[in-house]
């Protein structure tokens, strides 16, 4: 795939992900009666106003390491009605409200990936390979052909076609399959002494695969947004113990996330994965668990991210005292600072140690 348009796709999808965080932030805050003066991609000085949708300007920023949304009186609690002087939970559900959604779009692709995998068929039978030289190729059965009846008798599973066909070796058969939705019938003999590692037929067999069933999905989904949150808060843990190398363990940037996102496309392209719908699973994988690690990563307790937003808040909420404005804007200056610092960093290991997918 040509560079710029894979670069061109990593920007779409970062900017997607930011976009429905940011909106999280958005809705909540106007839910809760806080008006939202400014939406922005990038972080400032600004580049140019995108437009205004109710009061809210949408602008496009210089330094492009994520977005944000500026509510009213958002650090200063003099501003009537604004995000400062608001009741602590407000301010809660505000910062709670963007790596919820990104959860739920990551839990989202989760489920289109587990529905287009889909569960085996095990009441059918499906050729998945078909042998040189062999009765199934001089009749023409193909990959993917599932069959439906032998000698009019019905195919409930794998086992009972092996045995049925085996009662029949050296006698020509009648073979009703399925091809593409039409219904055909081919006429075989299967073989008294197949060569070693084949069957009667020549065939190669297994079940073909069916949509999961809507509930079954949203389950999986959750299974594994679970594992995700419950290694990544181990991970410190297996750190100190060991049991993970450091270098898979780190944090990734813009280049990180391209790298892996590129590698996923390829495996999608190269990997010969059957699945019950044609969907590119592995980079969807990839999107969802970007996704999902951007609410992992907005949740931790640091200032400047909306878990060290919400960490101000349960002072208030538990103790009925609320930390100083004054010290709370100051601590989140000096710690979003230092997570630039720290993006350059990790974007400088991008390129001299690249992430490569396990």
């Amino acid at each position: 795939m040509n560079i710029f348009l894979l670069i061109l796709q990593v920007v779409l999808v970062i900017g997607i992900l930011i976009f429905f965080h940011e909106l999280g932030h958005f809705l909540s805050a106007r839910a809760v009666g806080v008006a939202v003066e400014e939406f922005g991609f990038g972080y400032p000085p600004r580049l140019a106003k995108i437009g205004e949708w109710k009061g809210t300007e949408i602008t496009l920023n210089w330094i492009p390491f994520g977005g944000f949304v500026r509510p009213k009186g958002e650090a200063d609690e003099t501003v009537e009605d604004g995000m400062a002087a608001a009741p602590a939970w407000k301010r809660f559900v505000i910062a709670l409200s963007g790596p919820l959604m990104n959860f739920l779009i990551g839990i989202l692709i989760l489920i289109v990936i587990y529905s287009a995998i889909g569960i085996p068929a095990s009441d059918q039978a499906m050729v998945t390979q078909v042998a040189s030289g062999s009765p199934a190729m001089e009749v023409g059965l193909q990959p993917d052909d599932i069959i439906l009846e032998v000698n009019g008798e019905q195919i409930k599973d794998i086992d009972q076609l092996i045995y049925t066909v085996d009662a029949y070796v050296g006698e020509e058969i009648t073979l009703t399959i399925e091809r593409d939705g039409r219904i055909e019938t081919l006429l075989i003999t299967p073989r008294v002494d197949p060569p070693e590692g084949e069957g009667a037929m020549g065939v190669a067999l297994s079940n073909p695969l069916k949509p999961t069933p809507i509930f079954r999905s949203i389950d999986y989904a959750f299974q594994t947004t679970g594992f995700v949150i419950k290694e990544t808060v181990m991970l410190p843990v297996r750190l100190i113990r060991g049991t993970v190398d450091p270098a898979l363990a780190r944090p990734v940037g813009y280049k990180g996330i391209y790298d892996i996102y590129s590698q996923a496309r390829v495996m999608d392209q190269e990997t010969d994965l059957y699945t019950a719908e044609p969907l590119p699973v592995f980079t969807l994988s990839i999107i969802a668990n970007i996704s999902l690690a951007l609410g992992i990563t907005n949740l931790l307790p640091i200032p400047a991210l909306d878990g060290g937003r919400i960490l101000f808040t349960l002072p208030e909420l538990i103790f009925r005292k609320r930390i100083p404005q004054k010290w709370e804007n100051a601590v989140n200056t000096v710690s979003f600072i230092l997570l630039i610092l720290l993006m350059v960093v990790v974007t400088v290991l991008d390129f001299t140690n690249p992430i490569v997918i396990p």
